[in-house]
C-alpha cells in the first residue's frame, strides 16, 4: 500500500514543467524581459495576452495579432494566426512577421510562477506578467498626458500641435485643456471618478487647441468610469466620449 501510494505521488505533475499540460496563463499578459537569437527592433517590446480559454493575442511592436493557441506536449501550438493591417516602419513590419513564423512553429514554453519562457530552435523569449514587469501607476503625484481622443468604441489622435495633462493630489485636479489651465475637486471609488467644480481659464482657443479642449472639458463632468493598466489611465463619460492618457 506504501509503495502505492509513494508512485502516486511522485506520479503528480510539477506546474512549472513543459509536460504539465495547460499552464495558469488565463487572463494574464506578459511582457519580454530578454530575447536572445533575435535583435528586436528599437523602442519595442513582446506582449503576449491570454484573454480566453484557448485564445491568444500580442503585440510585436506593430499590429495587434491574435489567434488560437493550445498546450500540448509542452509546447505552446497558435493557429489561424491574423492581425490589425496598420503600416509601420520597415523593421517593425519585419518583427512581426517574425514572431508570427516563431508562434506558429510551436515553441517549447515554461511557466515557473510570473516568468513565462518561450523556445523556438535558435530563440528564447523570457517575458515576466506584466503585473510585476510594469505595476499599474497609482492616480495620485504624477502627470497624465492626453494621448488618445475616444468615443464609444472608436479612438483618435490628439490634434496636432496641442497638449493637455491632469494631475491628481489629495481631492484636487489641476492641469491644461491643451489651452486653458483647469482646476477642480474630484473623489475616488474602486472603478469610478466623480469630477466636481472643473473650471478653466478664459482664453479663447481656436483651432487643435479648442478641439481638445472640447474634448477634455466634456469629460471631465460628473461620475466617469476609470482603469488604470501600467502607465495609461483610460476614461470614459457615460456619454460615450473618454480620454486615454499616458503617465
Amino acid at each position: 500500500m506504501l509503495a502505492l501510494l509513494t508512485a502516486g505521488c511522485a506520479g503528480q505533475p510539477d506546474s512549472a514543467s513543459p509536460s504539465a499540460g495547460t499552464p495558469e496563463v488565463l487572463g494574464r499578459t506578459f511582457l519580454s524581459t530578454s530575447v536572445s537569437g533575435h535583435a528586436l527592433a528599437e523602442g519595442t517590446r513582446i506582449s503576449l495576452m491570454f484573454p480566453e480559454k484557448g485564445k491568444i493575442s500580442a503585440n510585436a511592436g506593430c499590429n495587434h495579432l491574435f489567434g488560437d493557441v493550445t498546450f500540448e506536449g509542452g509546447r505552446m501550438k497558435v493557429s489561424d494566426m491574423g492581425g490589425t493591417d496598420m503600416a509601420c516602419d520597415k523593421p517593425r513590419m519585419d518583427q512581426d512577421d517574425w514572431f508570427i513564423k516563431f508562434v506558429t512553429a510551436g515553441p517549447a514554453y515554461t511557466l515557473t510562477g510570473n516568468d513565462l519562457v518561450l523556445k523556438g530552435d535558435s530563440t528564447e523569449i523570457k517575458l515576466q506578467d506584466r503585473e510585476v514587469a510594469d505595476p499599474d501607476r497609482p492616480l495620485a503625484g504624477r502627470r497624465w498626458t492626453v494621448d488618445s481622443l475616444l468615443d464609444s468604441e472608436s479612438a483618435s489622435s490628439v490634434p496636432q500641435g496641442a497638449q493637455a495633462y491632469l494631475e491628481f493630489q489629495g481631492d484636487k485636479v489641476t492641469g491644461n485643456t491643451g489651452c486653458n489651465s483647469l482646476g477642480g475637486t474630484f473623489s475616488q471609488q474602486d472603478k469610478t471618478i466623480t469630477f466636481s467644480n472643473v473650471a478653466t481659464t478664459k482664453m479663447a482657443c481656436p483651432g487643435p487647441e479648442g478641439q481638445l479642449e472640447r474634448a477634455v472639458v466634456g469629460v471631465l463632468d460628473g461620475t466617469v468610469d476609470y482603469t488604470i493598466e501600467a502607465n495609461r489611465l483610460v476614461l470614459k463619460h457615460p456619454s460615450g466620449r473618454g480620454l486615454q492618457l499616458t503617465s
